[in-house]
């Protein structure tokens, strides 16, 4: 049976056109999966799946507890590391509760509405130098990301309305207006980025940040935007519904909030999304304030300079997500009300303070 079936497959492979593994559309088509499956299913899914364990045990640590540690293979428990295998056979095996509602698959589709965006936010990123470092190679990258990265609001505001619960739909309504208020200031950060480097495309103002400032500080966008730089990390973390920002599932007030009625893998989903979206806050801040992939004082398109830029890339990514843990087991959660005076009447003066002045800088510096 089997050897009859390769003989089929072997014949249908001999009618294809040997010209067609070498066109050009289907050359890019797999370096297009192969970059996808490199740094979004390995790079980006695998630290997401990491933080799940990082998330307890480096809260654990700040609080002086020992943090999970409980999954195990004989005696072998590795430090907890085990949970994030035990966690999705947990999940996988759970019974899917759906809630009375009047529309169930709303319910269940607002997992992936709110998983996928964040996903797609990741084609645009340049994880290295030239085009082909980057899943899909566009001059609006930036634009991309605001236009995908908002959408994963209806996956919280379905999910929070379908479930047919008041906790749920208080912290759709929650979430709604945070996000909303929150990318107003976020966009007016990110112009002032534009203006000093004078492009959207990412992978022109990684270039544009290998320069030197004064023959000794690199051109990052922390130097040249650092009060950007601090408006966009917290402006992220809001997007992101984290601590402090996490007002939308405050156990104390709204059990779980718009996610309260999830469970399995429906849950999972929403859990996951939420660290991929750390991740996603991660590369864009490299990309946009830390020089991207660019090492000051390493330049040349060699194979091995190129490894390093990869290389630094991530680390800078990695050190962002670390600040974003810091900051979610430091800080105390606000009240709503503090969440969206903070968003409205401090953010947003600031980002548009600050845009003013980077203009008037820009118009000052043109003129010498």
């Amino acid at each position: 049976m089997f050897a009859s079936l390769i003989d089929a497959t072997n014949g249908l492979l001999n009618k294809v056109p040997a010209q067609l593994f070498t066109h050009p559309v289907v050359n890019v088509a797999v370096w297009t999966v192969i970059k996808f499956a490199l740094f979004v299913l390995v790079f980006v899914m695998g630290t997401a799946t990491v933080l799940t364990w990082l998330e307890r045990k480096y809260s654990a640590v700040i609080q002086n507890r020992i943090g999970p540690n409980r999954a195990n293979l004989g005696k072998w428990r590795l430090g907890g590391l085990l949970h994030m295998l035990a966690d999705p056979i947990k999940m996988l095996t759970k019974e899917d509760f759906v809630p009375d509602t009047a529309n169930p698959w709303m319910f269940r589709l607002a997992p992936l509405v709110a998983f996928v965006p964040a996903m797609t936010v990741f084609a645009v990123i340049p994880f290295g130098p030239g085009e082909h470092m980057m899943i899909a190679n566009t001059e609006l990258g930036i634009l991309f990301i605001f236009a995908i990265g908002s959408l994963n609001v209806y996956g919280a505001v379905m999910g929070a309305w379908a479930s047919n619960n008041k906790w749920s739909l208080m912290g759709g309504l929650r979430i709604s207006a945070q996000m909303i208020s929150y990318e107003v200031a976020i966009g007016l950060t990110l112009c002032g980025v534009f203006m000093i480097y004078g492009s959207t495309d990412l992978q022109d103002i990684v270039v544009a940040q290998g320069q030197m400032i004064a023959g000794f500080l690199p051109a990052w966008g922390l130097f040249t935007q650092p009060v950007a730089f601090v408006l966009y990390l917290t402006c992220a973390i809001a997007e992101n519904k984290r601590a402090p920002f996490d007002v939308a599932e405050a156990e104390a007030e709204l059990a779980a909030g718009y996610w309260t009625e999830y469970s399995a893998m429906g849950f999972a989903v929403l859990a996951l999304a939420e660290f991929v979206e750390i991740v996603l806050i991660g590369c864009v801040g490299t990309t946009l304030f830390l020089g991207g992939w660019q090492i000051p004082g390493v330049h040349g398109d060699t194979p091995l300079t190129m490894i390093f830029q990869i290389a630094a890339f991530l680390l800078k990514t990695l050190f962002l997500i670390w600040l974003q843990l810091t900051i979610r087991w430091t800080l105390p959660r606000f009240r709503y009300d503090q969440v969206m005076r903070l968003g409205w009447r401090i953010l947003l003066p600031a980002a548009l303070v600050n845009l003013v002045v980077t203009g008037v800088a820009l118009m000052f510096i043109d003129r010498k």
